[in-house]
């Protein structure tokens, strides 16, 4: 599918939410912007949220949930409403459809029945709803090299795109963003967190700092009080306004698979897993993978990047770890350890410090990978999982 296209869902059975997501996720170009669980709060979330089509599982109560829809159907004519449910009552899909619904899926839903819903809803979304493209880059454990690799692939987009690109650190805590960059924030992400209503784009860019590079940074709050007044749908809510106005977004993290992290994973283009060949982090990405899949998200969407290569990697390889993961690798970045941390210490993208280290040159080779239409196709051919080591990882 050419466009892209917002989804809000309203979905209150827990056991149907995984089935879900992995349909809408299987189609190119579709971004769920919120999970709602319950009906009342629809309206809030469509206030919220930028999006396009509200897919609404009627069951186990269309009686109570379809009034909500149909209002909501009602006070936004722009939007598209789509309703599914095991029910097959004529009167049921009637009602439905007079109250605003544009598309019924009956249980279960048939997926070309859907993509062509999906694919001719997207046709008539114009040209004004291009928006940029979210990477998401997640460490599989502490110090395992997200943060600089986010940062500078970042860098790398800013170099190579046309318009604007904005790194947004999602460790609320202890994020190093900003710090890798050098840049002093006077405003961060818990300064927008504040409103549940949609986010104007003149109100967030006032809050973005700016690097040399032209690159834009949201920060991490400056103390660690304020991390707790950040809510996962504020989070995204702000993601969802800086989508429009960036050709890519690249967020650092975030580290724990909690409800913000599950949002974040709907909403993205790209997930880079990065990991190192050490035990440790092949389980913790091993984990990571497993849950992504048994909750609906797309694996054809995760990259995964082996970092420092090169080191002693203590009898694992980068083809053992592809092999355990049931993943191909994008890419493996060699360890350089002079240029990084010179790199870290100084504040400076290496773009800028050490431009023709091997290093650099790994991550703008991932980079033009990315923003090239095609590149980002080469590993949807995943590897089984088999062998001696996957059998050693495949215990927690």
């Amino acid at each position: 599918m050419a466009k892209d296209i917002r989804f809000i869902v309203l979905n209150s059975d827990e056991s149907y939410a995984a089935e879900l997501r992995a349909m809408l996720l299987k189609f190119d170009g579709v971004r769920i912007v919120a999970e709602v669980e319950e009906a009342a709060l629809l309206n809030q979330s469509v206030a919220q949220f930028p999006v396009d089509v509200v897919m609404a599982n009627l069951d186990p109560s269309p009686e109570a949930v379809l009034p909500i829809v149909g209002e909501v159907a009602t006070t936004n004519p722009n939007l598209a409403v789509f309703a599914t449910s095991k029910s097959t009552d004529g009167m049921l899909i009637l009602k439905a459809m007079r109250t605003g619904v544009k598309e019924f899926f009956p249980k279960p839903i048939d997926l070309k029945t859907l993509g062509e819903a999906i694919e001719k809803t997207a046709s008539t979304l114009g040209e004004s709803k291009s928006i940029g493209r979210l990477i998401t880059v997640l460490g599989t454990s502490g110090g395992v090299g997200a943060t600089f690799l986010a940062t500078n692939l970042a860098a790398e987009l800013a170099a190579i795109a046309a318009g604007h690109v904005t790194v947004v650190d999602l460790d609320y805590r202890f994020g190093q963003v900003a710090t890798l960059l050098d840049v002093e924030p006077t405003y961060t992400m818990a300064d927008l967190c504040g409103t549940a209503e949609q986010l104007e784009p003149s109100v967030v860019g006032r809050a973005l700092s700016r690097h040399a590079s032209g690159l834009q940074v949201l920060s991490r709050p400056l103390n660690l009080a304020e991390a707790d007044t950040i809510t996962a749908n504020a989070c995204v809510g702000v993601i969802s306004t800086l989508l429009h106005m960036n050709d890519y977004v690249v967020a650092d993290g975030p580290m724990r698979f909690d409800t913000g992290a599950k949002n974040i994973l709907a909403l993205s283009d790209v997930t880079i897993l990065v990991v190192q060949l050490l035990v440790p982090c092949v389980r913790n990405a091993l984990r990571t993978i497993d849950q992504m899949r048994s909750s609906g998200y797309n694996l054809d969407r995760v990259h995964l990047i082996c970092n420092r290569i090169g080191r002693d990697s203590g009898h694992l390889s980068v083809d053992a770890v592809s092999e355990t993961l049931g993943l191909k690798v994008f890419a493996s970045i060699p360890d350089d350890w002079a240029a990084a941390s010179g790199a870290i210490n100084l504040g400076e993208p290496l773009i800028s410090h050490s431009p023709k280290s091997k290093v650099r040159t790994v991550i703008q080779e991932i980079a033009v990978r990315l923003h090239t239409p095609d590149g980002a196709s080469d590993d949807k051919e995943a590897p089984a999982k088999k062998g001696l080591i996957g059998r050693i990882f495949a215990t927690s």
